[in-house]
C-alpha cells in the first residue's frame, strides 16, 4: 500500500470539517482570484456538471484508488486494513492509508471519538499524539492493531473514515480541480495525488505539484488546454513520486491515469481498462 507524507492535521482542517457538515445544502467551490461558483442550491437554479461528485463517478474513483492502494476494487473491505509497511510513517490503515506518523490517523480517531465516546480506539489518542511525526509504535502495538480491526466493524467508525477522506482529500481536490476548469478525469487526477502526497505546498505535496505543473502549462481556467495541462501535471506528479523510494513505482500514473488521458477520456467514462503495479483491472459500466 502506498501512503502519503501528510502534514499533521490542523485546527483549520477541523474547522473546515465542521463548516462542511453544517452547510445548508449549498456547496461552493472557491475559484482562483477569490470568485465563487455555486454548484448546487435549494432554489433549483442551474448547476455546474457534477463531475467526480456524481455518486457513480465517485464510486469509480474509490475503486481506482483502491486498485493502487490495496490491489482490489473492493475499497469497502479496507476499513479494517492496518499494518506498518516500513515507509517511515508508522501504521498505515483504513480506506486510503491514514498514517499514525502523519496526523491524519490522529484526526480520524479524534473525529470518531467525537461521534462515539468510549469507542475501542479512544484510549489510544494520547499515544497517537505522541507518535505523530514519527514511525514509532510506542503505546500502540498489537493491542492497537486489534482495536482498529474491532472498530472497523462499527458503522460509526466507517462513517468517520468516509468523513475524513471527503473533508481532507476528496472535497478539497475536487473543488480545486473545478476551480482550475478541469473535468472529471482531472478531478480524479487531483484526488489521487492528494491521497498519496497529502495537502501542502512543499515540492512533493499536492500544492507543490500543482505549482510545478502551472509553470509548464496554463490551467483551463487560465485559458490553457485541458489535455496539455493534465500532461504537465502528471509529469510533475511522476517527478515528485520518483524522489521517494516508497513511491518510485509510477504505474498508477503511467498505466492508469496517462492511459485515460491519452485516450481523450476527459469525462472518465467507462469502460475503463488499466493496470497498477502489474495487475490488470477494468470497470465496464458505471457502478
Amino acid at each position: 500500500m502506498h501512503t502519503s507524507p501528510h502534514p499533521a492535521a490542523s485546527a483549520a482542517a477541523r474547522t473546515t470539517r465542521v463548516r462542511r457538515r453544517t452547510a445548508l445544502g449549498l456547496a461552493v467551490a472557491v475559484l482562483a482570484g477569490g470568485a465563487s461558483l455555486a454548484l448546487a442550491g435549494p432554489s433549483g437554479a442551474a448547476t455546474a456538471p457534477a463531475g467526480l461528485d456524481d455518486p457513480h463517478k465517485k464510486e469509480m474513483a474509490m475503486e481506482l484508488v483502491s486498485s493502487a492502494e490495496n490491489s482490489t476494487l473492493d475499497w469497502t473491505s479496507q476499513y479494517k486494513y492496518i499494518e506498518d509497511i516500513g515507509d517511515g510513517r508508522g501504521y498505515t490503515a483504513g480506506i486510503i492509508g491514514f498514517c499514525s506518523g502523519t496526523g491524519d490517523m490522529l484526526e480520524l480517531v479524534q473525529h470518531y471519538t467525537d461521534m462515539e465516546a468510549g469507542n475501542p480506539l479512544a484510549k489510544y489518542l494520547p499515544a497517537l499524539e505522541k507518535v505523530n511525526g514519527t514511525d514509532s509504535h510506542s503505546g500502540l502495538g498489537s493491542a492497537f492493531v486489534s482495536a482498529w480491526k474491532t472498530a472497523a466493524k462499527d458503522t460509526v467508525f466507517q462513517q468517520a473514515q468516509d468523513d475524513e477522506r471527503d473533508d481532507v482529500y476528496f472535497n478539497p481536490a475536487v473543488d480545486q480541480a473545478k476551480a482550475d476548469g478541469l473535468g472529471t478525469l482531472g478531478q480524479f487526477i487531483y484526488y489521487d495525488a492528494m491521497v498519496m502526497h497529502g495537502p501542502g505546498d512543499d515540492a512533493v505535496s499536492f500544492g507543490g505539484i500543482r505549482k510545478t505543473a502551472m509553470k509548464k502549462a496554463k490551467t483551463p481556467a487560465q485559458g490553457g488546454g485541458e489535455t496539455a495541462y493534465l500532461n504537465a501535471y502528471l509529469d510533475a506528479r511522476k517527478a515528485a513520486m520518483l524522489t521517494e523510494a516508497a513511491h518510485d513505482d509510477t504505474s498508477r500514473v503511467d498505466d492508469e491515469q496517462r492511459v485515460f488521458l491519452n485516450a481523450g477520456n476527459l469525462n472518465l467514462d467507462p469502460p475503463l481498462h488499466w493496470k497498477t503495479y502489474g495487475d490488470s483491472y477494468e470497470i465496464l459500466t458505471l457502478p
